[in-house]
C-alpha cells in the first residue's frame, strides 16, 4: 500500500492471527471462535465503541467463512443500494453484508433487510456504537445475535503500535526509536484507529529527522495542539460525552453547556445525549431530587417528538437543571452492592413467610405462613424479616446528606432503629 493510505487502514488485520483483543468472543471455546471453526456464521450485530475492530472482525469472518463480502455505510446508503446487493447475493453461494453504523438506518431501510436475512440470501453483520435495543428494530434483532465488543486492553494497543512500526512498509524504513508508549496509548482512549492516527501525526512532525525518538514528553508536546482539531472530526465522541457527564455530575452548568454545544454542532444524535441524561438522573442525582428523572424523561420524549434543532432548548434546559440539582449516588451504590451480594449468596433461601402459596401443597409446606400484612398495623409498618437469613440485618441502601435523603434516613431510622444502621 502507498503511504498515502492512512496508517490505520494499511495496518488493518487480514487474519485472526493479526487481530488484537476481544478474547471474550475469540478465545478458545468462545462464540465467535466456534462460528469460525464450524464455518457456520449467523447474522450478527457488533455493539461497541469506535476503533475496537468491528469492521475488521466482520471482514475476517467473511473471509474465514469463504463468503463474498459486501459493505455499506448506513450514513450514505439507500434502500436502492441494499436491493442491488441483495439481488447480486441471490446468485452467490455465500454472501456477508456488513452495514456500518446500522443504528442510522431508518425503519424502512431495516425492514428491507428482513426477508433477505430470514431466507439466508445474505448473512448480516451490523456494527453500531449505540445500544441496538434502542436503535435496531425488534424484528431484525430477533434474527441476529448481539455481541458487545470492549475497549482494547493496554497490551493489545501496545502490540498494535509495535506491529505498525516494525511491519508497515513505509514506517519500517524509518529509524524510529520507541522509548515510551504510555502517552500515545493514553491519548488513544482504547481506540486502535485513533492510536495509529496519532502515531502518524506525531511522525509527520519529525519527518526530517534522521532518527525519530518517541517518548511521553515529545508526544504530549507534539499532540496537544492537535487535540481540539481531532475533536472536531467527531472521533473523540466518547471523550466529549465523558466530559459532558462529568461536568453535570460536578455541578458545572457552564462546562456542561459547552460540551452540549460541541456535540450538537458536530451532528451528534440528540437521542444519544438524552439517554445519557436519563442515566445520569438516576446514577448521580437519584433520590436527592426525584424530579430530575421526571424532567430527563420528559426531555427524552421531547427529543423524539421534536428532533433537532428544535429539541436543543429542551436539552439545554435539562442540562442546566441536572447540573444545578443536589447530587446523590446512593441508589447507584446500593444496586451495585445488592448485585455483589446476589452473586456471593446465589442460593440464599427466601423466607417462607414471604413466599407465594398458590397451591394447597405449598400452603402445607408453610409457604406464606406467618406473613404480616403491613397495612394491618399502625403506620402501615410491622417489624418482620424480608432478607434471606444469610443476609439478615445487612444494610444495602445508605442515604447521603442531601435534604431529601436525610428525610428517608429519618423514616427508616424510625422503623428499623433496632435492625439497620440508619
Amino acid at each position: 500500500m502507498s503511504k498515502q493510505v492512512p496508517l490505520a487502514e494499511r495496518m488493518r488485520p487480514r487474519s485472526l492471527s493479526e487481530y488484537c483483543g476481544q478474547q471474550h468472543l475469540l478465545g478458545d471455546g468462545k462464540p465467535i471462535r466456534k462460528f469460525i471453526e464450524n464455518k457456520q456464521l449467523p447474522s450478527i450485530v457488533f455493539w461497541g465503541p469506535p476503533g475496537v475492530g468491528k469492521t475488521t472482525l466482520a471482514r475476517i469472518l467473511a473471509l474465514e467463512s469463504e463468503a463474498q463480502f459486501f459493505q455499506l455505510s448506513a450514513v450514505d446508503s439507500s434502500v436502492k443500494d441494499l436491493r442491488a446487493i441483495i439481488d447480486t447475493a441471490r446468485k452467490l453461494n455465500k454472501a456477508v453484508l456488513f452495514i456500518d453504523e446500522i443504528h442510522r438506518f431508518n425503519k424502512a431501510q431495516q425492514d428491507s433487510l428482513l426477508r433477505a436475512v430470514e431466507e439466508g440470501i445474505v448473512t448480516l453483520i451490523g456494527a453500531t456504537t449505540e445500544n441496538p435495543s434502542f436503535e435496531v428494530i425488534s424484528a431484525l434483532l430477533s434474527r441476529c445475535q448481539i455481541f458487545k465488543l470492549e475497549h482494547l486492553e493496554l497490551n493489545d494497543l501496545s502490540r498494535m503500535l509495535k506491529r505498525a512500526i516494525d511491519h508497515d512498509e513505509y514506517l519500517k524504513n524509518l529509524d524510529i526509536v520507541l522509548e515510551e508508549e504510555e502517552a500515545l496509548i493514553a491519548y488513544s482512549g482504547g481506540d486502535a484507529r485513533k492510536l495509529l492516527n496519532l502515531l502518524e501525526m506525531f511522525l509527520a512532525q519529525y519527518a526530517e529527522n534522521k532518527t525519530i525518538v518517541i517518548n511521553n514528553e515529545k508526544v504530549k508536546a507534539a499532540l496537544t495542539e492537535y487535540t481540539s482539531l481531532y475533536d472536531k472530526s467527531g472521533e473523540q465522541h466518547y471523550d466529549t460525552i465523558s466530559a459532558f457527564i462529568k461536568s453535570i455530575r460536578g455541578s458545572d452548568p457552564n462546562a456542561a453547556l459547552f460540551y452540549l454545544a460541541r456535540m450538537t454542532m458536530a451532528g451528534e444524535d440528540p437521542k444519544f445525549i438524552a439517554r445519557r441524561l436519563l442515566i445520569l438522573a438516576s446514577e448521580d442525582i437519584g433520590n436527592a431530587n426525584p424530579n430530575a428523572l421526571l424532567l430527563a424523561n420528559a426531555c427524552f420524549q421531547a427529543v423524539q417528538v421534536l428532533g433537532y434543532p428544535e429539541c436543543e432548548l429542551s436539552l439545554s434546559q435539562t442540562v442546566v437543571y441536572l447540573a444545578t440539582s443536589e447530587k446523590s449516588n446512593s441508589s447507584y451504590k446500593a444496586i451495585k452492592l445488592a448485585k455483589q451480594l446476589a452473586k456471593e449468596y446465589p442460593n440464599a433461601s427466601i423466607p417462607l413467610h414471604l413466599r407465594n402459596a398458590p397451591t394447597k401443597l405449598m400452603k402445607q409446606m408453610n409457604y406464606g405462613k406467618d406473613y404480616l400484612y403491613a397495612h394491618d398495623f399502625e403506620n402501615s409498618f410491622v417489624n418482620q424479616e424480608f432478607l434471606p437469613s444469610d443476609l439478615a440485618g445487612t444494610q444495602i441502601y445508605h442515604p447521603n446528606d442531601s435534604i431529601r435523603e436525610q428525610e428517608q434516613r429519618k423514616f427508616l431510622r424510625k422503623r428499623w432503629k433496632d435492625k439497620y444502621g440508619y
